[in-house]
């Protein structure tokens, strides 16, 4: 069976949600001891704290939430009024969550007295800013003690991916941070030295700054005494500060790893001295690591390529040149960004920065002739020069900021019934508690492909050999509508789908098998059946298939495209015997590998290979208007903008944006569709990747590499494609196309799921709505649900995902403003 529930619900329940120690009374202040703000913040005056478990193994969450006295909630609503509820429902006002991380210096401080402080770090705020729960007299010591020890084993939990029970009380202590901090500020207003700051000069406020740095340089000089080699935090740093990542790895990557041993080079393709920078996941920028090695890319022979950095006193690196090392080169700062996977499992990031760029330019020649070589098996010295500075090209990161910054647009975070947006099952009776929804599969197969409607709001999703359709509605709401239970032959024979695609105005689905490429077969949807069985053609296979234009589905266009691996030709089912139309095949001597093609509004035609070149038509039956050449890896999904300006190619760890508008020569403001680029001229290629640090973030959070899922356009007939999406393992990824158009530095917001993406799409005529296939749930997410890379939404809010269950008296949920205490806040229960 589907399995139906909104985003904005806890994947599989709430068990995994469970508050495993909790002090019930104190209060939250934020210190800014260092920062002209102000000095303490005062955030919840009375609150509790605790420490939840997710719905991912190993991550634990801090959360404080405010607690109201009996009828303030309410009073506080009616004065507030509708308005204030939906602005305090997007600003978080009753909870504040943190992921529970080594690198937050989580520590307690017994003062004297009775109070006992709980301090962490700030990470994203100034230097120095940190937030402290002052407990309540009434909170008892040994209820701190054992908040303390938990914390402990849930950093160490994180840290490892292992449980707890098998710590030593040494390796607890790691946890510990007063010996690499200055003692807890007070934040207590009583103590706030708001009088002294009104008074102090200028001087005195440089000199309290110079005391903190001069104390974070003791600490430095103290780690420089176990490592000779300094680590200064780089001023080149591009890394946005980004929180930790959790993944099968034993432990953070705070030190490089040792180099393994040099093979012996047969040519040297290039040698250059350079700056090295090492990303580091605590403080989330690079350091430098070394201010002169050499970097020296060779070819070791049978195409394979090396790249080693050394100093003349120690052996840095040394790793193969392939695609998954997700070279960046950065011309702006003489930088080149790369990432570095071992043997164990980690994942590191490091940066070279060059003395000029004279210099970078040669080490991105040989580096990229490595790059080549190694991918298409063929000597770079062979490719013509135009199509060299093409790959290039593609490689290059663009110059950032380059265009004016335009204003964020505001999302806008839309009030809804939170007790009609839970997961339904097929009886579902809006009188009913609910409890009874399905939300567990029923079978032993997952979903495995997703296709949106054009013209009716429906979505269907393959599962093995049944079909789930999903009715489409506002406010980022899907719901189960039907289940084709059986997907099989007119002859009878059960079948999983491999590929599918709407046709005839949503009405009809062409289906293939995965076993038998040479037919094609046509599902009515409206009896849920299959009911023609299509014989392509005897000697040719179809590898993939696609609409006769952009927008076809949503009309009777009978005929539609296919390629198979040297072929591109149109198939119509009203011909008798073979669909394949002779007229209109255009079928090559050489194996070109075809492996993706797309369409415009008016019928051009892009086919893909997995060499990684790219074919342009106007039309079937003739040679390619142009040829865009290879960059390397297997291209392995294709869309086009319904006016032919923008191709988008998805390879496994980037994806490719063409810019096919001709800008110059006799041919200018046309499309390589219709007329062939000039031999002094060529596409715009833009290099879509991930930035090696989010690539090593990732991974750490998930032990897998990036392989992207095709990349769509979002599709609309009233106006211009502005998105593109995609997922990587359980991340979905949107790139803002005005962004990357113009260069901007790292242009996508991401969300992560507890399970791999299976399937992804927008909406049509959308771009805020994406459709998302899980495994094992079909989802429906607003982009407002989306969030840039940093620490937080790289490892996870699932307590956003938490669902929200009945109970007497309780309004809303946790995260709005309009909650009000239920039954269940009030009764202490461990359960």
């Amino acid at each position: 069976m589907f399995v139906l529930k909104n985003v904005g619900k806890l994947l599989f329940g709430s068990n995994s949600q469970e508050s495993m120690i909790e002090l019930p009374q104190g209060q939250l202040y934020l210190v800014r001891p260092l920062s002209p703000k102000g000095y303490s913040e005062l955030i919840f005056k009375d609150a509790a704290i605790r420490i939840r478990r997710t719905a991912q193994d190993f991550q634990y969450q801090l959360v404080v939430q405010r607690v109201y006295e009996e009828g303030e909630a309410e009073l506080l609503a009616e004065e507030e009024g509708e308005d204030a509820e939906i602005d305090a429902l997007a600003a978080d006002r009753d909870e504040k969550t943190f992921l529970l991380d080594e690198a937050v210096h989580f520590r307690i401080e017994r003062r004297s007295g009775v109070e006992k402080v709980l301090a962490w770090k700030d990470l994203s705020g100034d230097v120095g800013d940190l937030y402290e729960f002052v407990c309540d007299p009434s909170v008892q010591s040994a209820q701190v003690d054992a908040f303390e020890r938990i914390a402990k084993q849930c950093q160490y939990e994180r840290k490892y991916r292992k449980s707890h029970t098998t710590a030593s009380d040494a390796d607890l202590r790691q946890f510990e941070f007063d010996d690499d901090e200055q003692p807890i500020p007070q934040a207590s207003p009583i103590h706030s030295p708001i009088l002294a700051r009104s008074i102090e000069s200028a001087d005195a406020m440089f000199q309290l700054r110079t005391e903190a740095n001069m104390a974070a340089k003791r600490d430095d000089a103290r780690h420089a005494a176990a490592d000779p080699v300094p680590a200064t935090t780089s001023r080149y740093s591009e890394a946005p500060q980004e929180e930790p990542s959790a993944s099968a790895r034993p432990s953070h990557p705070k030190a490089p790893p040792s180099a393994p041993p040099q093979p012996e080079p047969v040519e040297i393709l290039s040698h250059e001295l350079a700056e090295l920078h090492f990303f580091d996941f605590p403080s989330g920028s690079f350091v430098l690591r070394d201010a002169s090695v050499s970097a020296q890319v060779s070819d070791i022979g049978r195409w394979n390529y090396w790249l080693h950095v050394a100093s003349k006193d120690k052996e840095w690196l040394g790793i193969s040149v392939v695609a998954d090392m997700n070279p960046v080169f950065n011309f702006e700062f003489l930088s080149f960004i790369f990432n570095q996977f071992t043997e164990d499992g980690s994942a590191y990031s490091w940066l070279l920065r060059f003395k000029d760029q004279d210099a970078l330019t040669r080490f991105q020649e040989g580096l990229m002739q490595a790059l080549w070589e190694q991918l298409n098996e063929q000597k770079w010295a062979k490719v013509k020069e135009r199509e060299r500075q093409y790959v290039l090209d593609a490689f290059e990161d663009l110059k950032m900021e380059d265009a004016p910054i335009e204003e964020e647009e505001e999302e806008e975070e839309e009030e809804t019934d939170h007790d009609d947006d839970r997961p339904r099952s097929e009886h579902y009776d809006t009188d009913e508690e609910g409890d009874d929804v399905e939300t567990q599969p029923q079978d032993d197969d997952i979903n495995s492909g997703l296709a949106v409607g054009y013209k009716h709001d429906r979505s269907f999703v393959v599962r093995g050999s049944k079909i789930g359709v999903f009715k489409h509605h506002p406010n980022d709401h899907i719901e189960f509508s039907t289940n084709i239970s059986k997907v099989e032959t007119p002859g009878g024979e059960l079948f999983s789908p491999r590929k599918v695609m709407l046709h005839n105005e949503d009405r009809n689905m062409i289906l293939q098998k995965d076993d038998d490429p040479h037919k094609l077969y046509r599902m009515d949807l409206e009896y849920g059946k299959v009911v023609d069985e299509w014989n392509v053609h005897e000697d040719i296979p179809v590898l993939e298939f696609a609409p006769e234009n952009k927008f076809a589905q949503m009309t009777h266009e009978p005929t539609f495209l296919g390629v198979s691996k040297n072929a591109l030709f149109r198939i119509d089912p009203r011909l008798s015997g073979a669909k394949l139309v002779d007229s209109q095949l255009k079928q090559y001597a050489s194996k070109n590998d075809f492996s993706a093609l797309s369409t415009t509004e008016k019928g051009y035609i892009a086919v893909a290979s997995n060499k990684g070149d790219i074919r342009l038509f106007d039309r079937l039956g003739i040679n390619a208007k142009t040829h865009i050449p290879a960059l390397g890896e297997p291209i392995i999904g294709l869309d086009v903008s319904a006016d032919g300006r923008w191709i988008l190619a998805t390879c496994r760890t980037y994806l490719l944006l063409i810019d096919a508008m001709q800008k110059s020569g006799k041919n200018e403001g046309k499309l390589g569709f219709e007329k062939s680029f000039a031999a002094d001229s060529k596409p715009q290629p833009r290099r879509l990747t991930l930035t090696p640090e989010h690539v090593a973030q990732f991974h750490y959070e998930t032990g897998q590499g990036v392989s992207f899922t095709p990349a769509r356009f979002n599709t609309s007939r009233a106006g211009e494609e502005s998105s593109i999406i995609t997922a990587t393992g359980p991340y979905i990824i949107d790139w803002n196309l005005k962004k990357v158009v113009r260069g901007a530095k790292a242009p996508y917001i991401i969300k992560r799921y507890t399970e791999d993406v299976k399937a992804d799409d927008f909406k049509f005529g959308s771009d805020q709505n994406v459709i998302v296939a899980l495994p094992n749930e079909v989802n429906m997410i607003g982009k407002n649900k989306l969030s840039r890379p940093t620490r937080e939404s790289i490892a996870g809010d699932f307590q956003r995902l938490s669902t929200p269950r009945r109970s007497s008296g309780r309004v809303g949920t946790r995260q709005s403003g309009r909650y009000k205490l239920g039954k269940d806040d009030v009764v202490d229960s461990p359960y």
